[in-house]
């Protein structure tokens, strides 16, 4: 488990542009259970790819796109274990990957993109595809 003085920043991150913590794994029911509409759940990580990318990327898409995602959540990998176990059985038959940017429709899941899509990806291609993703599906 990392320390929370270390993950901070990487909270805000997000945060700080609307996203919702989800801490326990009745958060991420609570959201996705019987959720109408468009929401976007990061599993977040103290990674350089989620630092370089995935969260870049996503802010970017969410700022650009006409479209957007009703709720906006955040779950951190490595920190708020059952939330992100939770989110992770919303995510399946995915294997588990952090980071990972899931798009939920009335609670089932739509669109996924694992770590090994972000990993070496920049910024700007995460977000392009995302907007393509939002204007589909929100």
């Amino acid at each position: 488990m990392y320390p929370e003085e270390l993950v901070a920043p990487m909270r805000a991150d997000l945060t700080e542009v609307g996203f919702q913590e989800l801490k326990s794994a009745e958060d991420v029911d609570n959201l996705l259970k019987n959720h109408q509409g468009t929401a976007i759940v990061v599993i977040n990580s103290v990674c350089g790819c989620a630092a370089g990318a995935a969260r870049p990327g996503v802010k970017m898409a969410v700022s650009n796109s006409a479209k957007k995602p009703d709720t906006l959540a955040t779950v951190f990998a490595g920190v708020d274990k059952e939330a992100v176990a939770k989110a992770r059985e919303y995510t399946a038959p995915y294997p588990p990957s952090s980071p990972s940017i899931a798009l939920f429709k009335n609670g089932e899941l739509v669109h996924f993109i694992e770590r090994h899509h972000i990993e070496g990806t920049p910024a700007e291609m995460i977000s392009n595809h995302l907007v393509q993703v939002f204007e589909e599906h929100c």
